[in-house]
Formats: C-alpha cells, structure tokens, sequence
C-alpha cells in the first residue's frame, strides 16, 4: 500500500518468479543501516532475518535536504573521483530501438542545465509550482530532477487528462509553468486565458521544434550553462503535489516533503532490494506516484539503473523482448500485465538476467506459471513479504521494519488475531516520514484521516498468530483498474452531463483480465427509456472519453429503473458494488 494521499488503496504488491528456468533469487534483504544526516549518502549492510532488520535505526532526517544535491549529486562525485557507480544511472530506449544512457555524473551534469533552463529561460524561482504533463521521455526525468535542484514545487500529471481535467487541476494548484510535448500544447492553449497564474508555457518535443508563444525545452537545454548551485531546501518543505481520485468531489491535491519522498524511501528500499548492480524496469506512466518512487527516488537512493522503454501502448510481445534483450535484473508492472504475458508462449524466450519481478495496483490472483509473494503497501512499503519471511500465499506479508503498522477496532483497540479491523499506521510519538504531509486547504479530510495516535489507511484486514497480514477489502468506493484509481464521482458527473442521464451510481466489477473495471447503473430520464440500450451504451462511453480521462469510462454500463438509495437518499454503492462481485 501506498500513502500517497490520505485517500489511501490498499495495493497487493507480488514478487513473482517464473515457472521457466531463472537464476536464483536474491535471498538476502539489503537495508539502509546509516543515518541520512550531514548531507551524506544512504549506505546499506546486508540482514537476513525479519528480526535482525528490526534492530537497524531509523534514518535520521537533518533540517536540511534536496535529493539531487544530496544524492544523485553524491554519486556523481564518486564517478569524478573515479568509482564507478553499478550499471549507470538511466537507460532509455525508444520504439525505434535507438538508445540514452546517462550515467551519474551525466545525469547530475544534465539537471544543473535543466535547472538554469528552469531560472534563467523561464524566470522561475524557488517556491512557485509547475506542472509536468509528458510521456515517457527522458526530458521528464530532467525537469522532475532540475525542479529539486531549484526548489520548485512540482505536479505531474497524465498525458489523457481532458482540457475539462487541466482546467480543474491548473486552477486548484495555480502553476506559474507547464511542460507539456506537442500533444497536449493544443489544449493548453484552448485553456491558457483562463488560468491567470500561468505565464511561461514550455514545449518538449522531438516532433514540432516551434510554436508561437512556446519556450522549446531541448533549444535552451543546449545552451545553457552546466553549472548550477543546489538550492539548500529544508527536509519539510513541499516539492509535489499529486491530485487523487476520491469517492466524492474533484480530485483532492496531497502534499510531499523532500524527506518524505527523498528519505522516505528508504523503507520501499528494503523491500524492492535493488542494489548498484541491479537494473530496475518500471512501465507506470509518467502522470503517477509510482513512477517518481519507483522509477526515480528508490532505485536512485540505492544507486541502481533505471531503464525506461518508450512504448507508448502496453505490448506484452515487446515486454518479453525487452526482458529477453536487455540485462534487467528486477521488473515492475501492474497485475494486468502479467495477465497478458502468461498468454504469451514463455518457452520461446530466454531471461538470464532477470532475477525478481514485482507487481502492484490491485489483486494479483494466483496463477500455476507463478509462484506468488504479496506486498501490502503504500508509498514507502508498510507491510511485506520479505524474501528472509517464510512465504504465505495471500497474505501481504509482515510490517516493514521500522513501520509501526498495526490493526484496531472502532474504539482504537489493537485487535486479536484472526480479528477484522482497520489498518492504521501509528503516527505517535514519532511520525514515519514517508507519510505525506497533508490534504491541501482541506482540514476536514485531514481530520477523517488522522485520529487520535494513528493514520487510517481506509483498508480493513486481520493478522494471524503469527504475525502476518491479511487483507479484507476498502472503506471507500475507489475503483483500481489496471492499477488506475478512479474515483466514482467523476465518472458519475460526466455520465450525468448526458442529456439522457437521469442518475447515475459508479462501482468496481470484477475483470478477468484488469482486476476490476469501471460499471455505472444509469437511470435514463422517461423519453429515452425506450432508445436502443446497445446503441446508447456506446454514446454514453464516448461521451465520458469526450469529458475526462479516457481510461476512466465504464466499460460496462447497466440501465436501472431506479438507484437503491439510503433514508436520506444517498446512493447505496455498496449494495450495488456487493451485487458485481457475488457474480464472479
């Protein structure tokens, strides 16, 4: 699970080893054992027992922090004094099979021109915010990493937002930059008179080199000087903010600490175990979490190499190629994928590098070509499967250590095991520091989410005798479809925008192949009770497309004579959500 808003998902995490023949998988648990203090890099020493990783300190977190100057700076400086650092620090590969590599001091050197592009070519200063809207391209990876470097606040977002979703997200956040490729520019400029604090709009792209009114990213990032002076930003200072779905209203903006992500990590670190020598394939999108603490922060503390493939549509083939091709030591993906690869004749392809594959998003079942390892966790791990645990399929494993994760009942009470409860995180005396800093302007969501001594995930679950985690269900309505969070209430508004919606209920349904998808049950206003059902479903489809993020219209849509609804008239999903799933 991830605490990546207070609007928390509880996300099964799997290490996943193939029923080909693999070498050995790593069977020692690597931990951070020095304290992050005087600027000085995270360094680990090997445990093997659950025991002996609870006895490890806690890394101290100095008033001081910025995660480029600190460690991918750091780095860079053993590569200059001559070291070499693991495999690198990025490989990018393109559809077309050409190739970037940077290494750490190319990386370091990368970010202080990025971060003079981001002072001197868009006058931007320490403190205002920006908003990052672009694909899997290396310049994400420079403008995230320059926006530290400077002290920026930064928002990214997914490249099939709506204008209707930007709007929303550029008046809520009030972005003095964006960074968007030629995709996206069109909408922005649709936009851009109705956003008051916008004033530098920054085109990154290969394919159109000019547009009027647009600064070009790759043009200044030529000419500007490789000389830059880190900004020295406190450890509690925001640097991101994510907007997350909710089951009602807008999507909530939640707030993150350059500790809480730069130091924070260092608890996803035992678990993910990547080490120099590894080579760490991430393929979540740009416009998530999962991408800036798997694809960045993590691997970066434990100065692995991240490889990034462009593929811009998913391609189960190509995946196997990639992993057959190139020296990828750890692979992640979300459930959904690796329900297309098993389709896949694995016997055809040879992986002699590959040694742990991880999953998370949603429910991972069982399947005979995979032996199955679950991971409950959030945004720093909480609670895991490690590999020095005996493994206990369908379990999430056992808390992280150093992660006060625990379950209570209504009245606070830690509960006995084989006793359903909720999972909470103890944020007393001592507040975990991957936990995010807040809801933005939003005391009452705040107030639902930290009670007395704890943080409340929003998942319920037991523990048995010994010690390990069971997972129940959610409290709340979030639906995780191929490991996107959509919140029921902003598909329900666009549906109700049709002129032949009279009222609408968004729920999860179970999906073969996606864990669980998008269902509404729609009530059609009278005169349009009689229109061709098959006909309309597709209107209605394209009409939630048209009016947010694609990937969130309903793949399944069932027309009601009326909604099952509380006393005071409130929408019972509940009862509807528990009417899809006794189906499965």
């Amino acid at each position: 699970m991830f605490i990546l808003n207070g609007s928390v998902r509880a996300l099964n995490w799997t290490y996943l080893r193939r029923h080909v023949k693999l070498p050995n998988l790593k069977s020692t648990l690597f931990i951070y054992s020095r304290a992050l203090c005087d600027n000085s890099l995270l360094l680990h020493s090997r445990v093997n027992s659950y025991e002996e990783a609870w006895k490890q300190p806690h890394p101290l977190v100095p008033k001081y922090f910025n995660f480029v100057g600190d460690v991918i700076d750091k780095w860079a400086s053993k590569e200059q004094d001559g070291l070499k650092v693991g495999k690198g620090a990025f490989w990018f590969v393109q559809v077309d099979g050409a190739e970037v590599s940077w290494s750490f001091k190319e990386l370091s050197n990368l970010t202080k021109k990025a971060a003079n592009v981001l002072e001197n070519d868009c006058f931007l200063k320490t403190g205002e915010r920006i908003i990052v809207m672009l694909p899997k391209v290396p310049e994400w990876w420079l403008i995230n990493l320059a926006a530290i470097r400077v002290g920026l606040i930064l928002s990214p977002a997914n490249i099939q937002l709506t204008g209707k979703d930007i709007l929303y997200r550029f008046s809520t956040f009030q972005p003095s930059a964006v960074f968007v490729d030629h995709q996206v520019a069109s909408v922005i400029d649709q936009i851009a008179d109705k956003c008051p604090s916008l004033r530098t709009k920054v085109l990154v792209s290969k394919e159109e080199k000019h547009r009027d009114g647009w600064l070009s990213f790759q043009s200044l990032l030529e000419k500007a000087p490789c000389s830059h002076q880190c900004v020295h930003s406190r450890s509690d200072e925001v640097f991101s903010v994510f907007f997350t779905s909710g089951t009602t209203g807008h999507p909530k903006m939640v707030e993150h600490t350059h500790a809480s992500y730069g130091i924070g990590h260092h608890y996803t670190a035992k678990v993910l175990d990547l080490t120099e020598s590894d080579i760490f394939w991430n393929i979540a999108d740009t416009g998530w979490a999962k991408t800036a603490w798997s694809s960045m922060f993590t691997p970066w503390l434990a100065g692995c190499c991240v490889f990034v493939h462009e593929m811009p549509k998913f391609d189960p083939c190509l995946v196997l190629k990639t992993l057959e091709r190139y020296p990828i030591s750890t692979f992640c993906a979300p459930p959904t994928a690796y329900r297309l690869i098993v389709q896949q004749d694995l016997k055809q392809y040879s992986f002699s590098h590959l040694q742990n594959c991880l999953s998370g998003g949603e429910p991972l079942e069982t399947h005979h070509r995979f032996e199955i390892f679950c991971f409950f966790k959030y945004q720093t791990a909480l609670c895991s499967m490690l590999r020095c645990l005996s493994a206990r399929p369908g379990s999430f494993g056992k808390p992280v250590p150093g992660i006060p994760l625990t379950i209570i009942d209504d009245e606070e009470k830690e509960t006995p095991p084989g006793v359903e409860g909720h999972i909470v995180l103890k944020v007393k005396p001592r507040r975990p520091i991957g936990l995010f800093k807040g809801y933005t302007n939003n005391p009452n969501k705040m107030a639902s989410v930290f009670k007395g001594d704890y943080f409340y995930t929003g998942d319920r679950g037991y523990k048995d005798q010994d010690g390990y985690f069971w997972f129940v269900g959610r409290s709340d309505d979030i639906i995780i479809s191929s490991g996107y969070r959509i919140g029921p209430f902003e598909v329900e508004s666009a549906l109700l925008e049709h002129f032949a919606v009279m009222e609408s209920a968004v729920v999860s349904s179970p999906d073969p192949e996606r864990g669980e998808v998008v269902k509404a049950f729609v009530v059609l206003k009278e005169n349009y009770r009689e229109t061709d059902h098959d006909i309309l479903v597709q209107e209605l489809q394209g009409h939630v497309k048209s009016h947010t993020a694609p990937y969130k219209y309903p793949r399944k849509i069932e027309f009601v004579e009326e909604l099952p609804k509380t006393i005071s008239g409130k929408i019972r999903r509940k009862e509807l959500r528990m009417k899809e799933w006794q189906k499965k």
